[in-house]
């Protein structure tokens, strides 16, 4: 608008200076305020929350954990901006968006069964068409050329358990649509697994590595386990260490695993363990053996001469209701949350608290040594997501006749695709286009 046309009641210049600054000051104040009251940091005010325990071998007690006086880092609905005054992409609601996906699972072949929800016969499809919307910006849509362009002679490495399968087949059908990639490498159990679109020399690898640290896992191909896992937390899995220099990003998380019983060594010595049934070994819950995974994994990355650009991804809810995958747990909601109606259960608390807090460390010995770590937060837009799950169909058809119901087993964890799972994508290239790595 030019000079002051269309202003009923102009306001003189000096006047209206003096009114700026005293706004702009109160502004100031009133968002320091905010920031100090909702801030994510842990200062000595903040009580701690309570160690998570799966006593009684059932992670069905995680309800009775009281977190009353734990600072809670589920983000705040309304809140557009984060500590730097920029937009937060991770703060935002799920809208109506009747463009749907761009993929489909006909159009994308590296969907695994499991995650192939309408190909197993989920009915209803409403899940497909919302999107994010940060509060205070657009989240732009996943540019596959514009991605594949920017990362020519580049590599990517997922370093996580089987949510880093789902995630990374999203990223595999929303790039497939410019260049179809072709595998190069599998282990025995395709758990680690490894593309190449040759058109761009670029790499894209899943690295199996649920703990993060050396782990003796004793589980059947369904995941059913034979007997406690043995982790060490003091030893760092070499799948990934060996390979952390080849990739120029790294995106990595843990979590879901150590919620599994487990018996705990540091120092060639056992320590405690969680939820063992075995009663002369200290319970230690899930606290100790997460906080030292991660502060031995940012420890790598922070003294590592080699300075990827890494990216951490928070913890992923799950949304089972009436019982747990093991125990009649399902998730048939068809419709996204909205801020008040849920903001997770206490263990997803806990394991956010642990994550945050190991992180901050993390960054402050980072910006010393030249290590770049972020944080991709997709913990709130997942919560919001009930709805994206596979539930029952997981499998093929699974209430065609003659099926049995009893035995239907719900998949409340994992997501479908196409799926609110494809929001991480779009969350990873504004992230990168802020870091002037995309341009």
């Amino acid at each position: 608008m030019a000079g002051d046309e269309g202003v009923p009641c102009s306001v003189p210049k000096s006047k209206a200076r003096q009114l700026f600054n005293v706004f702009f000051f109160a502004a100031l104040v009133m968002v320091f305020s905010f920031y100090l009251l909702f801030s994510n940091s842990s200062g000595p005010d903040v009580a701690p929350c309570p160690p998570y325990s799966n006593a009684a071998s059932t992670r069905v007690r995680r309800t009775q954990l009281d977190l009353s006086a734990c600072a809670s880092y589920i983000r705040l609905p309304g809140m557009p901006l984060d500590a730097k005054g920029k937009c937060d992409i991770f703060s935002g609601s799920w809208i109506s968006d009747p463009s749907g996906p761009v993929y489909t699972n006909y159009s994308c072949r590296f969907i695994e069964a499991p995650q192939n929800c309408m190909s197993n016969g989920r009915p209803d499809k409403d899940y497909l068409y919302w999107r994010w919307k940060p509060y205070g910006c657009d989240l732009p849509q996943f540019d596959s050329a514009w991605f594949l362009n920017s990362m020519r002679d580049k590599s990517w490495a997922f370093i996580g358990d089987s949510i880093f399968r789902n995630h990374i087949q999203s990223m595999l059908c929303l790039l497939s649509k410019v260049e179809e990639p072709y595998e190069i490498y599998h282990d025995k159990p395709f758990k680690c697994r490894t593309w190449y679109f040759a058109n761009h020399n670029f790499t894209l690898a899943m690295i199996w590595a649920p703990l993060l640290v050396k782990a003796d896992i004793f589980e059947d191909d369904d995941g059913k386990a034979k007997s406690e896992i043995q982790i060490h937390v003091d030893v760092l899995e070499e799948k990934w260490t060996s390979q952390y220099s080849k990739y120029d990003y790294v995106i990595f998380s843990g979590g879901q695993w150590f919620l599994k019983t487990m018996v705990v060594w540091e120092s060639n010595g056992i320590v405690g363990c969680h939820n063992c049934k075995n009663s002369s070994i200290k319970e230690i819950g899930v606290d100790y053996p997460y906080r030292m995974a991660l502060r031995l994994a940012y420890q790598f990355m922070t003294s590592s001469k080699h300075k990827p650009l890494v990216f951490f991804r928070t913890w992923t809810p799950d949304h089972f209701e009436y019982g747990e995958w093991f125990s009649g747990g399902i998730c048939n909601r068809t419709s996204p949350y909205n801020e008040e109606q849920y903001t997770g259960k206490p263990v997803d608390h806990v394991m956010m608290r642990i994550e945050m807090e190991e992180f901050e460390k993390a960054t402050a010995t980072a910006e010393e040594g030249g290590a770049r770590l972020k944080l991709l937060d997709t913990f709130h837009l997942s919560l919001l997501r009930p709805d994206g799950h596979p539930g029952p169909y997981r499998t093929f058809d699974p209430f065609g006749k003659g099926k049995s119901t009893a035995k239907v087993q719900n998949d409340c964890l994992h997501w479908c695709l196409p799926g609110p799972i494809d929001t991480w994508d779009e969350l990873i290239m504004k992230m990168l286009v802020d870091e002037g790595e995309i341009s």
